[in-house]
């Protein structure tokens, strides 16, 4: 029996080296996959709440007829960081309309003031 163990360990050695690296290489295979899907998942949510933020601006001053410079900056900052996560479509026309919205708010007939809303 020694003469065998002898004669064999290296074999024996090699197969559970072996063994061990696959284990281990399955195991770091899922770990990246399941980070793959967290990231995408991140992603999606994050793309997911810059166009909820821009079209909720975008709504609420195109009702007004003009977009304030601190509006504009802040869904300039929204759109470069969308824009940079991919897949636009729609949103291209969006930002470019909202870009070209003025920047002060319209005059009145009657009196020549602006038109200031409460809740900017």
């Amino acid at each position: 029996m020694p003469e065998w163990i002898a004669k064999y360990w290296l074999e024996w050695l090699f197969g559970l080296a072996i063994a061990l690296l696959t284990w281990a290489w399955r195991r770091l295979s899922q770990t990246v996959d399941q980070r793959k899907k967290e990231d995408e998942a991140v992603k999606a949510g994050v793309q997911a709440l810059l166009r909820a933020q821009m079209v909720n601006d975008y709504n609420k001053w195109m009702e007004r007829g003009y977009a304030p410079i601190y509006a504009k900056d802040n869904f300039e900052n929204c759109w470069i960081n969308y824009e940079n996560l991919g897949e636009n479509g729609v949103m291209s026309g969006l930002h470019k309309t909202f870009m070209e919205l003025p920047t002060d708010p319209p005059k009145t007939r009657d009196t020549g003031r602006s038109i200031e809303h409460e809740d900017d």
